[in-house]
């Protein structure tokens, strides 16, 4: 087993579930929502691109492509959010929500394309 490999697998995993505990939940209510959550997704989503700058070939270039959309747009919820509750002083409506949630959901679309990319992978490699 190959231990670079199954780090690899891990954080690309961890960053979909991640973000996927975060977007669940009603769409504009912040209380299913919570900031440390998307904090963590935001963490491990720059691992896991900084893991794939290693890897030349073109699924590994996708591989990159995708985690940096996540990563972008994670961290423009982070934005919004710290926005919404400490310049804005309106706190976390529900419009508010709902848009910092969107965009976690884009970046969950993305780790999820990952993921897919990962299994295709690994169903490739020859034995």
């Amino acid at each position: 087993m190959n231990l670079e490999k199954v780090v690899f697998a891990f954080f690309i995993v961890f960053a979909a579930t991640l973000n996927f505990g975060f977007f669940l939940g009603d769409i504009d209510r912040p209380e299913m929502h919570n900031i440390y959550e998307l904090f963590a997704a935001i963490v491990v989503n720059l691992i896991a691109t900084v893991l794939k700058f290693g890897d030349r070939t073109q699924i590994g270039a996708v591989h990159l492509s995708t985690s940096l959309v996540a990563d972008i747009q994670l961290v423009a919820a982070a934005v919004m959010w710290g926005i919404v509750v400490h310049v804005s002083g309106t706190g976390m409506t529900p419009d508010a929500t709902a848009s910092i949630v969107s965009l976690s959901g884009g970046a969950l679309l993305a780790n999820i394309i990952s993921v897919v990319l990962l299994i295709i992978e690994t169903v490739m490699v020859r034995r």
